[in-house]
């Protein structure tokens, strides 16, 4: 009875961070607006639009969502954005202040998109009977498809930052040169990692869903 109540006190508590972020991006996102800046403006948007894909998912598609992968979420979103907007009254961002701070936030997301393959890979071998996928290549898996996304945001942070300097605007987002590109690759593969060692202690119900609605949809 004990650890049901402890349960339940720390998902209250998981729920209420997860609320309290949110409320965060809120403020940011008008922090944004009266600075006038589009780069806080879009990021903090853009990650309260991705707040809200948890409870779309569990009402629309009946995927559960543990209110830990609500809060896993939510924090990596939240910690990009408040990393695009700095402390009260600091002239500069936290990206550019802390030095780990992108390596944080990169191996968070990253960790998030190894998540999503690795549901529905496993939802994959769970459903279909001729397909067999062992330990080591979900593993490998995880971590080229994190690599493949990787790449493709840093082509975006690239051609981000080439459009601004066109436009003679401020980049939405920053690219710090190509160390830190590669530095953006290590901390990838590190949220890759922790996901494919982790990942089934955490994502079993969500691939399990996955993998009842490739059934449904084969009958």
């Amino acid at each position: 009875m004990r650890s049901l109540v402890r349960g339940l006190r720390s998902q209250r508590r998981q729920r209420q961070l997860t609320y309290l972020m949110e409320i965060g991006l809120i403020g940011m996102l008008f922090v944004g607006i009266e600075r006038g800046n589009g780069g806080i403006v879009i990021n903090t948007g853009v990650a309260l639009i991705v707040t809200q894909l948890p409870p779309l998912l569990e009402r629309d598609y009946e995927i559960p969502m543990d209110p830990r992968l609500t809060l896993w979420i939510t924090a990596a979103v939240f910690l990009h954005a408040f990393g695009t907007v700095g402390l009260p009254g600091a002239t500069v961002t936290l990206y550019s202040q802390i030095w780990w701070w992108d390596h944080m936030t990169h191996a968070l997301s990253a960790s998030l998109v190894a998540g999503a393959g690795y549901a529905t890979v496993r939802a994959l071998h769970e459903h279909a009977d001729g397909i067999h996928f062992p330990q080591r290549f979900v593993a490998v898996f995880i971590l080229l498809f994190v690599l493949a996304f990787g790449v493709l945001w840093e082509i975006l942070e690239f051609a981000i930052a080439l459009a601004a300097q066109a436009l003679g605007t401020r980049a939405v987002l920053t690219q710090y040169g190509l160390e830190d590109t590669m530095l953006d690759f290590v901390f990838n593969s590190i949220g890759a990692i922790v996901v494919a060692l982790w990942g089934g202690a955490y994502l079993s119900d969500v691939s399990g869903a996955i993998r009842k609605r490739l059934e449904a949809r084969a009958d």
